[in-house]
């Protein structure tokens, strides 16, 4: 029944979009070069906030490298706070104010699609960001390689678990299946974990991303699976979170847990020993990314794909793994994306200088 009653909100937000975006004297002028370039208003549409990242890096970074490229262009932002059918509003309230172009991180990669097509109809650029919009082709493509990041995780800790004879199995806890790119960490998961000669004990498509619900579906797992679970590869820092607090939860030892997007309270995870890795995806390189590509289309011209995806001209950028042995230089050393004052608090103060982070 829950899934009725989103597909039929998503319907009268997709009315609600066609309509809005017909209402629009704007749009029409193209994705670039035909109207006022330098004066245009570009949309950067985010997926949610259970992730902290979008609030705090992702929009804070586009706009500020927009306002380099564009000084005199606006930046509409809006998240959609994983509700779908709000962000095909959202996308119809950007396209009645006469955007040239739409950086979009979709909440459901499938209903996205509709949002592409009314776009593009009104001769407006769309950039997925992060996550692919498969069904349909959009002009852009910007983000880490997801089925890399999922390989990543999962092979250092099957590397992780070999080394330290561990007994028993893995869990799975996957991303959102609604979200494209969780597809894509899950292929790329499952790549890894699949000929390890590790058991897979089970594994979650986790709704929404939400850390919450990954934490009642492992404290299931952990009474089903009881000191059989060796490790846990989650498809980001919000579900290993959610893991990790499950275990805690229980009064059982956390067992080595994955992670992906490197957010702070992940590192002091990592740092204090609960967590086992996490994927350094630099925001700044994805989010300037995508203003230069954006700013592209506003001057009329359409920049080649370094690749392909989705048949989709697309930007990949290569992550790297995390774990104590390199956090301090991956994520707190010169150019990181952390502050080494906001990681070693005096909570986590203790387990810092143990692995000489000053």
């Amino acid at each position: 029944m829950p899934r009725l009653r989103t597909a039929a909100a998503a319907m009268a937000a997709l009315t609600a979009l066609t309509a809005a975006a017909a209402c629009s004297q704007k749009g029409s002028g193209g994705a670039g070069g035909s109207g006022d370039a330098k004066n245009a208003k570009v949309a950067f549409l985010m997926p949610d906030i259970a992730s902290t990242r979008y609030e705090m890096y992702d929009a804070p970074l586009f706009k500020a490298k927009m306002k380099q490229l564009c000084p005199g262009c606006t930046v509409l932002y809006q998240n959609a706070g994983a509700d779908a059918s709000k962000q095909q509003q959202q996308a119809g309230s950007v396209l009645a104010q006469g955007v040239k172009a739409i950086v979009i991180d979709p909440v459901d990669s499938a209903a996205a699609a509709s949002i592409v097509r009314t776009a593009q109809a009104q001769k407006v650029a769309v950039i997925a960001y992060d996550r692919p919009i498969p069904a349909i082709k959009a002009d852009y493509y910007v983000s880490f390689d997801n089925e890399k990041i999922g390989a990543l995780i999962a092979q250092s800790l099957v590397d992780h678990l070999k080394q330290a004879n561990a007994k028993g199995g893995i869990l799975e806890v996957n991303g959102s299946p609604t979200d494209a790119a969780a597809g894509l960490i899950k292929k790329g998961i499952h790549s890894a974990v699949d000929n390890s000669g590790l058991k897979l004990l089970a594994e979650y498509d986790t709704p929404g991303w939400e850390p919450a619900k990954a934490q009642d579906w492992v404290s299931g797992q952990i009474s089903k699976f009881n000191g059989q679970i060796a490790g846990v590869v989650a498809a980001n820092d919000g579900t290993g979170g959610g893991a990790i607090a499950a275990f805690k939860a229980a009064g059982d030892p956390v067992p080595p847990v994955t992670g992906n997007d490197a957010e702070l309270a992940a590192a002091q995870r990592i740092i204090a020993g609960d967590q086992y890795n996490t994927i350094s995806k630099p925001i700044k390189i994805v989010a300037e990314a995508a203003a230069d590509v954006a700013n592209e289309f506003l001057q009329g011209k359409p920049p080649a794909g370094q690749t392909t995806l989705f048949n989709t001209p697309s930007q990949l950028f290569t992550p790297t793994v995390v774990t104590q042995q390199n956090i301090a230089k991956v994520l707190l050393g010169p150019g990181g994306a952390l502050k080494v004052s906001d990681v070693c608090t005096p909570t986590y103060a203790a387990a810092c200088a143990k692995l000489g982070i000053k």
